[in-house]
């Protein structure tokens, strides 16, 4: 049994890691000037994918990743992606759902950039997967979220991966 204080902890971790990816898609669709300037939001018609897949990837799979830059799909799958799984983790809700995703995304941009320029092995995506794992184990969502008001719902009885 989790105590009521680390389930808190891990509710506050959930949150926090929550704002990390939709900071990700609040800037990158108005270009707030922090990685992304105005001029290249997406809102502006710029791709949100582009510069990173373009410019950033390297090693073995680089090829294979520069090749998806500037596409509308993987633009259009990042981008909800990082809305999708941002908003879940807030709220504590669909958890299954959402620490698989992150955790694929984290791990794609792990591969665009394999090997790890600062460790031959881990770095923050790494992290950010044994995270996401951790979260969805601990059922991280029922502390500081909305996670046990969504597993009674009826949609979700019915399709327990949606928790």
């Amino acid at each position: 049994m989790i105590s009521k204080t680390t389930m808190s902890a891990l509710g506050v971790l959930r949150i926090a890691l929550g704002f990390v990816f939709l900071w990700v898609f609040i800037d990158k669709m108005f270009g707030l000037g922090f990685s992304t300037s105005v001029d290249h939001a997406w809102l502006a018609g710029f791709s949100p994918t582009s510069g990173y897949l373009s410019y950033g990837a390297h090693g073995p799979f680089a090829g294979l990743f520069q090749s998806l830059s500037g596409n509308v799909v993987v633009d259009t799958l990042f981008m909800g992606g990082m809305l999708g799984v941002g908003c879940a983790l807030v709220l504590g809700v669909g958890m299954r759902i959402a620490t698989i995703s992150g955790g694929t995304i984290m791990a794609l941009i792990y591969l665009s950039q394999f090997p790890p320029a600062h460790n031959p092995v881990i770095d923050e995506h790494i992290i950010y997967i044994l995270v996401l794992i951790v979260l969805f184990v601990s059922h991280s969502g029922d502390a500081l979220g909305f996670g046990l008001w969504w597993k009674k719902q009826s949609l979700t009885t019915m399709f327990p991966w949606l928790e």
